[in-house]
């Protein structure tokens, strides 16, 4: 039985029980020590988190969107909301332009508005919640990509899915 089913059935009974305690005392004319119950209000559901190269995390300030390489991150992120549905900040998507080749490329940075959302359940972890979609729309310059082989300016908003967390095999240590 959870603490909010055991709450709901003990603060109205332990009321009923002081209200006939107050009523007998009253009646006979004997008094009763008065009984305090302390109740814990019911624990609130965990708001979602999103793994960062799957490294849980609420409101991270930096969030690695390449993490075999490193060389597409968003920094400087200032959250605005964090609910269950969705997050919503603002910060810099910095992303290596790879020239001439990614060891020897430049980082150049862009500012960006972030959001998460599409949130699910986190597998093994009853109530927990992570955000599965990222979309970042740039108010301003925007990263190059690739398109047909040839470098262009990238989309004004861009909507990408969030791995989630990745189950260790037999004998693995996470």
């Amino acid at each position: 039985m959870t603490k909010r089913r055991i709450a709901a059935i003990l603060v109205p009974v332990l009321a009923a029980i002081g209200i006939a305690a107050g009523t007998a005392a009253a009646t006979t004319g004997t008094s009763h020590k008065t009984v305090h119950v302390a109740v814990s209000p019911a624990r609130r559901a965990a708001v979602p988190e999103v793994f960062n190269c799957q490294k849980a995390q609420v409101r991270p300030g930096s969030f690695t969107l390449a993490c075999a390489d490193g060389n597409d991150y968003l920094s400087q992120l200032s959250w605005a909301s964090w609910t269950a549905s969705s997050a919503g900040g603002i910060g810099l998507e910095v992303v290596n332009d790879c020239q001439p080749y990614c060891a020897a490329g430049k980082f150049h940075s862009y500012p960006v508005d972030v959001s998460f959302s599409r949130s699910v359940p986190t597998p093994g972890h009853p109530g927990q919640h992570y955000f599965s979609r990222v979309t970042l729309r740039f108010p301003a310059a925007r990263p190059p990509v690739y398109s047909h082989g040839k470098l262009v300016t990238g989309p004004k908003t861009w909507t990408g899915v969030l791995p989630g967390p990745v189950a260790a095999k037999p004998g693995q240590v996470n």
